[in-house]
């Protein structure tokens, strides 16, 4: 989106903003991270698993995937990534990538050395704490997406990854309400659920005539949110973020706080 000077907004400063206000000193050094960018086409493999890496990637636009690949052949997909997200945080501990990133779409990325980020996390400790929590926070998501595939049923398996969905496009796409388009095969449904296609296309099916979803093209809507969090016993862990526990901005009057 635009903003007032015409310039895009960032969309990893939209979704910042929504946990803590940001500081002048703060948006500026986001700036400086998004310098890099890079317009990827639909299917491109950013990050291959085993590969050196010495990169990160802000998401601007467009949706990716992480997998992993199995002694199979197959893959499981451990993660998807949106507008607003800072992306291969996974390899951060090491030069090699743990995981293989790929587009989904055509996608806007900016990309980040890790030396950049790191220079940041020094200049600007609230800014290295904040991304520390929401890290945190997605961390314990993928756990719960873990437990889903590991011990529930295919309905609640793909009613918990479409509400991880809806709930993580929320924290930085304000318009998101009920409804999101979803640009996934049934393939990469399954991969991400641990269900064959077929299953995959049974259970969506089962899943609209217990009036849980609408589809209509590839625009899904959850009919229901709160009962059907209640059902699966799905948490958002998006929605807040605790930045209590983050010392003030040094030497910054409160009304000069900037959100989104």
């Amino acid at each position: 989106m635009a903003g007032p000077a015409g310039l895009r907004r960032s969309a990893f400063t939209q979704r910042l903003t929504r946990y803590m206000p940001l500081t002048p000193g703060e948006r500026d050094a986001i700036e400086r991270l998004e310098r890099r960018e890079r317009r990827v086409a639909a299917g491109t493999r950013v990050i291959t698993e085993g590969a050196e890496n010495n990169a990160l990637y802000i998401v601007q636009h467009g949706w990716l995937h992480s997998a992993t690949s199995l002694k199979s052949g197959s893959r499981q997909i451990t993660g998807f990534h949106y507008a607003g997200d800072l992306v291969g945080i996974s390899s951060i501990a090491w030069s090699i990538a743990a995981a293989t990133l790929t587009t989904i779409e055509d996608c806007i990325l900016f990309e980040i050395a890790k030396e950049e980020l790191g220079r940041v996390f020094a200049a600007q400790p609230r800014l290295a704490g904040l991304l520390y929590a929401i890290a945190a926070a997605e961390g314990v998501a993928a756990n719960d997406r873990l437990t889903s595939v590991g011990r529930m049923g295919a309905d609640t398996r793909l009613a918990t990854l479409l509400l991880d969905m809806l709930a993580r496009l929320r924290a930085s796409a304000g318009g998101v309400i009920d409804s999101f388009e979803l640009p996934l095969t049934q393939t990469d449904i399954g991969d991400a659920a641990g269900l064959t296609k077929v299953h995959v296309n049974r259970t969506l099916r089962s899943m609209e005539e217990r009036g849980w979803i609408e589809r209509h093209g590839k625009r899904l809507r959850i009919k229901d949110e709160r009962k059907l969090s209640g059902e699966v016993g799905f948490v958002d862990r998006y929605s807040e973020v605790a930045t209590d526990w983050l010392p003030p901005p040094p030497n910054v009057p409160q009304g000069v706080l900037e959100t989104a």
